[in-house]
C-alpha cells in the first residue's frame, strides 16, 4: 500500500447514515475561492471534527479530517484558537434550521 494514502473517511461509521440501497445522495456544489495570506493560515484555527473521531485519533494516532478538508493529528487545545470560518459555515449549513 502507498505510504502517502489518505486517512479513512471520518463519516464511514456514522450511525445516522442510511442503510441499504434506499438512501439518497446529494451533491453540494460551491465555488471555492481560497486565498491563504501566509503559509500555514489553516494552522491558526480550531476545526470541526466529530468528537468520537478526536478520541479515536488520541488513542490510535491516526489523522482526522475537518469539515473544511484539513487533515491532521490533533494535539493542541482548540479553545486557544478561533473557529475555522470554513468549518463553521459548513457546520451551520448541515444543521437543521441552519443557513438557508
Amino acid at each position: 500500500m502507498d505510504d502517502m494514502s489518505l486517512p479513512p473517511d471520518p463519516f464511514e461509521n456514522d450511525p445516522n447514515r442510511p442503510f441499504g440501497t434506499g438512501g439518497s445522495t446529494s451533491t453540494i456544489e460551491r465555488e471555492e475561492l481560497r486565498e491563504e495570506l501566509e503559509p500555514g493560515d489553516r494552522e491558526r484555527f480550531a476545526h470541526y471534527v466529530r468528537k468520537e473521531k478526536i478520541m479515536e485519533s488520541a488513542l490510535s494516532g491516526e489523522p482526522v479530517i475537518a469539515l473544511c478538508g484539513k487533515v491532521w493529528v490533533p494535539g493542541r487545545d482548540p479553545k486557544k484558537f478561533p473557529v475555522c470560518p470554513e468549518c463553521k459555515e459548513i457546520y451551520e449549513g448541515l444543521r437543521p434550521g441552519g443557513k438557508e
